[in-house]
């Protein structure tokens, strides 16, 4: 009797022994043998998330890539980014991105190719106007916002073709206004945007939009030694961009407010401890010259003139003097304070365009 009851409790501590090493054997087996496991519920997207898929699912089909062969014979393409302007179908982007190419192709979201004609460039601000060919259709133009209230910290938004990768989203905040970006022809654009919103080399010519969707810039560098998103990009401000896109329009270029003078390098007004723009030459016959400016001395050795206020606005750098020319636009008159020989004088010159 008691053989046979210890042969039961042996059989027993082997079959539970047998079910604790084969348990996880058969888990797994009943795991893999089961249907898919069952979607959770989520909640509702956050405020941010609703606000972005809004904003993409309106702005992007108004973006398009813009695509440039270079040489007749190559197949090779740099690609930038741009965006509808106008119910007329001119579309906006870069100066550099088309200013090498030998045609212009627009690749439009639905994926139709089309072939664009240049209708003006402005390398001065590195804006480029380009329009479809006959025959296209284009989506809607993008809402206009105004870059003169903009706030450093409020949300930016990008959407653009970097490395090819169209229709890319992506998000930042503003994060500095009023910077000086270097362009074309020795000139600056003193009132650019920075952000820290991913712009890769493809997103040149694409939109900056706020919140609400609205153009409030035009992307178009990056600051970064590898040449890929180092977090601080940069977009030329709207209230620029609307004022010269309508101009290359109706004329196909956008003069160049100047009065004729050369300035010197600004590291020699630091170096003397200058605030102003050291008037480095004066162009025989410019409203500059029959104002009386004079330029440097090279024989001596001295200085002539220092523009020191353009209109009653300070004038720091070469910058903030370009900045109120355009202000004033060609053929007005503006008032220049002028310093020489630690005197002071205010002189009324005339605002021509010096071409570029």
């Amino acid at each position: 009797m008691r053989v046979a009851i210890t042969r039961v409790l042996l059989a027993v501590l082997l079959v539970l022994l047998a079910v604790a090493v084969l348990q996880p054997l058969v888990d797994r087996w009943l795991v893999m043998q089961s249907a898919p496991r069952p979607v959770d519920a989520r909640g509702s997207l956050s405020e941010f998330e609703t606000t972005s898929v809004r904003l993409f699912e309106t702005i992007s089909p108004s973006v398009v890539q813009v695509g440039v062969p270079h040489g007749r014979f190559t197949q090779e393409m740099e690609s930038g980014t741009g965006f509808v302007w106008d119910d007329a179908g001119h579309i906006v982007t870069n100066n550099h991105v088309i200013e090498n190419g030998t045609a212009i192709f627009v690749r439009l979201v639905s994926g139709q190719v089309f072939k664009a004609d240049l209708v003006g460039r402005a390398p001065n601000y590195d804006l480029a106007v380009i329009r479809l060919g006959p025959g296209a259709s284009h989506p809607p133009p993008i809402p206009l916002g105004s870059s003169r209230d903009l706030k450093v910290g409020q949300a930016a938004f990008v959407i653009g073709n970097p490395f090819g990768l169209d229709q890319s989203l992506t998000s930042g905040v503003i994060s500095a206004l009023e910077r000086r970006l270097p362009t074309s022809g020795d000139r600056e654009i003193s009132s650019a945007i920075q952000t820290d919103a991913a712009i890769n080399p493809g997103n040149s010519g694409g939109p900056l939009l706020d919140s609400a969707g609205r153009l409030i810039g035009v992307t178009t560098a990056i600051y970064s030694p590898s040449g890929a998103n180092a977090g601080i990009g940069f977009a030329i401000p709207v209230d620029v961009v609307n004022r010269v896109v309508p101009t290359l329009i109706r004329t196909g270029r956008y003069p160049t407010p100047g009065i004729g003078i050369a300035a010197a390098d600004e590291r020699m007004a630091a170096q003397l401890g200058i605030n102003g723009v050291i008037v480095a030459q004066v162009m025989p016959g410019s409203p500059a010259d029959k104002a009386g400016l004079i330029g440097l001395n090279l024989a001596s050795g001295t200085i002539g003139d220092v523009i020191v206020a353009v209109d009653g606005k300070p004038v720091q750098h070469l910058a903030n003097l370009v900045s109120g020319l355009e202000e004033a636009g060609v053929g007005a008159q503006v008032e220049l304070t002028v310093a020489r020989d630690a005197r002071q004088r205010t002189v009324p010159v005339q605002v021509v365009d010096i071409g570029g």
